[in-house]
């Protein structure tokens, strides 16, 4: 079984599911993802992802009109697997057609470009042998790019609050829960990781407290302070 947050950005909170790995992930049209395809190798109970990757999911298949083959889609960021600004964490990237021909491969990337549903759909020169899309959200809180994560603080909610939890108590900063809202636990636990990296201690994670964070958490392994 496994727990899944599925944060609907229309009405500003999150779903949340219990399922079984052959289970249909909520929000897919169809059979056309299941929960073990989405999990990839995760070994992680919980899992989530967003209304807006689900739906631009299923614009995808409907207009590609056959199945898609799923690689990769979620890691916790201590799992690591990608890089320190990856969509991956957030539950809302997708690496897929590892196991079709080049050709198949660039007509599953020009479907995904077509719908204008994905936030980045990577350029096939830089992944030959998967295509890469997902569906970020939010302005980045590092200037002069479109990758990372937005900038939240208190009153947020949303799956990027997830990585922050997430990133927060396996480093041993403790948020004493893991559910996608920046309450007062979770501000407390960041100015705790922001005093101890020598950045203000404002309780906001902008472009520096991410970049501090992710470089200390991804990749780690489960640590006996993660929460599930």
């Amino acid at each position: 079984m496994a727990k899944i947050f599925v944060y609907d950005a229309y009405n500003n909170k999150f779903l949340i599911y219990n399922l079984s790995e052959n289970d249909a992930m909520p929000y897919a049209y169809g059979n056309t993802m299941r929960v073990r395809e989405f999990r990839g190798s995760s070994n992680s109970p919980t899992l989530w992802t967003t209304t807006t990757a689900m739906e631009a999911w299923n614009l995808t298949r409907r207009s590609y009109g056959k199945g898609i083959y799923i690689g990769y889609a979620f890691k916790r960021i201590w799992e690591g697997g990608h890089g320190t600004a990856s969509q991956h964490y957030a539950g809302v990237s997708f690496d897929v057609g590892q196991n079709v021909s080049s050709a198949e491969r660039q007509k599953i990337y020009n479907t995904a470009v077509a719908t204008g549903a994905w936030g980045y759909v990577e350029p096939l020169s830089m992944t030959p042998r998967w295509v890469h899309f997902d569906r970020r959200y939010g302005k980045p809180a590092c200037s002069g790019t479109t990758a990372g994560y937005p900038t939240v603080r208190r009153g947020s909610r949303n799956t990027y609050v997830l990585i922050l939890q997430d990133g927060l108590n396996a480093l041993g900063y403790s948020t004493r829960t893991l559910d996608g809202i920046f309450g007062a636990n979770t501000e407390n636990a960041l100015k705790g990781f922001q005093r101890a990296v020598g950045l203000t201690a404002d309780g906001i994670c902008g472009c520096q407290s991410w970049k501090k964070l992710t470089a200390a958490v991804v990749g780690i392994g489960r640590t006996r302070t993660v929460i599930d």
